[in-house]
């Protein structure tokens, strides 16, 4: 299990010893299982591709993506007569803060992810790693 290491000292760290914890989103954007699709694509438009769907203690419980919603359209729906419930991916995959950044990596790769969310050991959502981040991190880290 990693540590996670202070955002101040990640140019002291060679990339393979980063975490998710210290390369993920920390705020982020997320919905219930009742948001109904159009908000849904809303939340979308301003820049997140997936959103996260959790329930009233903020366990990750889903995630709904532009390709579920795309979908939706597809088979002939109104994405304001749906709600996340109906499109969303039950279960997602997702790493824990101490993931090595080399696993989030694999997963992101092997899965074509674009983000996957973040959790903690109760399940409660906490942060998401985009492709980008891992990249970010990489370029803040000693490149080793």
């Amino acid at each position: 299990m990693g540590q996670t290491h202070d955002a101040r000292e990640l140019d002291t760290l060679q990339f393979h010893e980063l975490t998710a914890a210290d390369v993920m989103e920390r705020v982020i954007q997320s919905a219930h299982q009742r948001t109904k699709g159009d908000v849904l694509a809303s939340m979308m438009i301003e820049g997140f591709g997936g959103v996260p769907i959790v329930d009233d203690g903020h366990r990750l419980v889903g995630l709904v993506t532009e390709f579920d919603l795309l979908a939706a359209l597809d088979s002939g729906k109104r994405l304001d007569d749906l709600a996340a419930h109906d499109v969303m991916t039950c279960e997602p995959m997702r790493v824990t803060p101490h993931t090595d950044v080399r696993t989030v990596m694999h997963v992101l790769q092997t899965n074509h992810f674009i983000r996957v969310p973040v959790v903690d050991g109760e399940g409660t959502l906490v942060g998401i790693v985009a492709r980008r981040d891992v990249l970010r991190g990489y370029l803040s880290s000693k490149a080793g």
